[in-house]
């Protein structure tokens, strides 16, 4: 435990070791990552979590509710979305592998932020890769699988936003939590290898200058 933020709540206590970073955290985001690795090995974390929930007022919940999404692997809760701070807390809730779909997530993938997570319950494979990219970066032209581990209950990592991973599949039951850094690309890139086709993403709020040019 960081001794001197003793007292918080979790997730107050990983909220405010970030925010007195006397660094742009963006730019240090390994520095996170020690911090995250100390702070997930607290051994209540998960029921601590569980407690934050159950705790929300009604205002709260719906503002949980409006934040999160759906993705093709996995729901994204957003616990944590505060537009001054440099981060924002995520809980992933892996479905049932019978209900996933082809998609982003279990493509090769980048994202446009920093993270680091840590698995609550459950299990995945984990893989990372190195990508060549094309033209401008906005292309992945082919990939190199670089390590395969099988992730279980406990485990931290951290993902810098020019790496590429996929998880390919994750047990049943599987949840982690996360805080992500704020966008530090304009999109992200995924790669299906078996067709070698590639996708750029760009998200909705950043298009609206296209849309209206499109009209």
């Amino acid at each position: 435990m960081l001794a001197e933020f003793t007292g918080l709540s979790a997730l107050e206590e990983l909220a405010a070791r970030i925010r007195g970073a006397d660094f742009p955290v963006v730019d240090h985001w390994t520095d996170v990552g020690v911090w995250f690795r100390e702070w997930a090995a607290r051994p209540e974390l998960r029921k601590e979590l569980r407690a934050y929930i159950d705790g929300l007022t009604p205002q709260q919940a719906t503002w949980v509710i409006a934040h999160s999404r759906e993705t093709t692997t996995h729901f994204a809760w957003c616990l944590r979305d505060e537009k001054d701070e440099p981060f924002t807390f995520w809980l992933h809730e892996y479905k049932p592998l019978t209900d996933w779909r082809a998609g982003y997530a279990d493509s090769v993938h980048n994202h446009r932020y920093h993270f680091c997570t840590t698995i609550l319950s459950g299990a995945y494979l984990h893989e990372r890769f190195d990508a060549r990219l094309g033209v401008g970066g906005r292309t992945i032209v082919a990939t190199e699988l670089t390590n395969r581990t099988q992730c279980t209950e406990g485990t931290t990592g951290t993902l810098l936003a020019h790496e590429f991973h996929r998880i390919p599949r994750a047990a049943d039951g599987t949840m982690t939590f996360l805080v992500k850094s704020r966008a530090v690309t304009p999109w992200s890139l995924s790669y299906d290898p078996d067709t070698g086709i590639s996708h750029r993403h760009v998200p909705v709020e950043d298009r609206l200058e296209d849309l209206t040019n499109h009209l």
